[in-house]
């Protein structure tokens, strides 16, 4: 109680419940009519919206032909809430229903989607955003959800379903159609908006430049900045998040560098005066600091074409592991400070992402850096994560390059 007195949360929790159906969806997407995967008839799935402090009540209706799990990324939930098969509880078979409870600590840009085949069914859609409001969020006109997506399509345009061994010795299922997928479609000149930036591509990094916005970027994985920073491009892996709070002067396009693409748009009707006040920090979320000294792990990423052999029976491997070892990276004691070294021995990016927990990013002089859940790992770099692990329970650890996982580039963590 005092924690949540201190959150400046309700003593109260309220409830808020939803019902997720995944299943076969019909919609349009590079101007082709495209049978898909998503939730409720929609695609994507529909935005969860609650507040911190809340209790999430879920009930997912398993629509599909095949089993389906439903993991609600970048969320400290308990173990046994968090959708992975194997670690937390077992495929929700077709027909069949799953009841998620578990409550909201933090505010911030999530997103969940489904960790059965990830590969494949979120390739196809079977993701949604879920927003989660501040207890006094930021003064703003307009709050948009933006996930980047890309499809892999055939010579017709429609969603290719071959999967070669090819998508998964590389960089992985690149799509040749992305789409930026925003929640609202006009704005005002003068307006301040809140822009939700979410990866749900399985494979792909976006090198993202947004024109038509003054700004600032205030959160990173749902976790809030100390101090608002200024941007120009920015970088987002599969996975990672990025919220940005700024005043729109132009239409606001959404490009991608590395292609030269631009891969939305928000039009801008009608103006309104200019805000004058500075962009705030967004108030903290009550996360645990590091204490007592450090646990050691090291984490060697291997494999991939061109790569040197290794002891894993996949494309891919963890230290000489792929899949699941037996044993985890990490045993140890609930609120325990581990230091992971990543080394990325591979010819291609990974991007690191830890269940039920965020983590440090430390720079090259040591410091703590940004505090997120996923981290890029650039090919043949290295980078060192702190974390306390303070939730209990099996957690997975492994690339969100989700074609790199299917192929064996996954562990897992057990906090006791």
């Amino acid at each position: 109680m005092a924690a949540i007195a201190a959150a400046g949360m309700p003593s109260v929790a309220a409830a808020q419940n939803f019902v997720l159906r995944p299943e076969p969806v019909m919609t349009t997407l590079g101007g082709v009519r495209q049978e898909l995967l998503g939730f409720n008839g929609s695609w994507p799935g529909p935005e969860l919206r609650a507040g911190q402090g809340d209790n999430l009540r879920v009930r997912v209706e398993n629509g599909l032909q095949d089993g389906v799990l439903v993991h609600w990324h970048g969320l400290r939930l308990p173990n046994r809430m968090d959708g992975v098969n194997v670690l937390t509880q077992d495929v929700i078979p077709p027909g069949s229903n799953h009841d998620y409870r578990f409550p909201l600590p933090d505010s911030g840009t999530f997103w969940y989607h489904s960790h059965y085949l990830s590969y494949d069914q979120v390739s196809r859609g079977l993701f949604g955003p879920l927003i989660i409001d501040e207890q006094q969020p930021p003064d703003v006109d307009n709050d948009i959800t933006v996930q980047l997506f890309d499809m892999l399509t055939d010579e017709s345009g429609v969603y290719d379903e071959d999967t070669g061994a090819e998508q998964f010795v590389a960089a992985g299922r690149i799509g040749n159609v992305m789409t930026a997928v925003v929640s609202r479609e006009t704005v005002q000149l003068g307006d301040r908006v809140r822009l939700r930036l979410i990866n749900p591509s399985i494979d792909r990094v976006y090198d993202l430049r947004i024109n038509g916005i003054e700004g600032t970027i205030v959160a990173l994985d749902g976790m809030p900045l100390e101090q608002p920073r200024p941007f120009e491009d920015i970088i987002l892996a599969p996975g990672q998040r990025c919220d940005v709070i700024g005043d729109v002067s132009d239409e606001i396009a959404f490009a991608d560098d590395d292609t030269g693409q631009t891969i939305g748009r928000i039009a801008a009707h009608g103006q309104r005066q200019h805000r004058t006040t500075a962009i705030p920090a967004l108030p903290p979320n009550p996360m645990p600091q590091p204490k007592g000294r450090e646990v050691r792990a090291r984490l060697l990423m291997q494999g991939g074409a061109g790569g040197a052999k290794h002891g894993g029976f996949g494309t891919w491997a963890l230290n000489d592991v792929s899949g699941l070892p037996r044993e985890p990276l990490l045993n140890v004691r609930r609120g325990t400070t581990a230091r992971i070294s990543l080394y990325n021995a591979t010819a291609f990016d990974h991007v690191m992402h830890l269940h039920g927990h965020h983590f440090w990013e430390i720079s090259k002089n040591g410091e703590p850096g940004d505090y997120r859940d996923g981290t890029l790992v650039r090919a043949g770099a290295a980078r060192d994560i702190l974390c306390v692990l303070d939730n209990p329970g099996n957690w997975m650890f492994h690339c969100h390059m989700l074609s790199h996982q299917a192929d064996g580039m996954a562990t897992w963590l057990r906090v006791g």
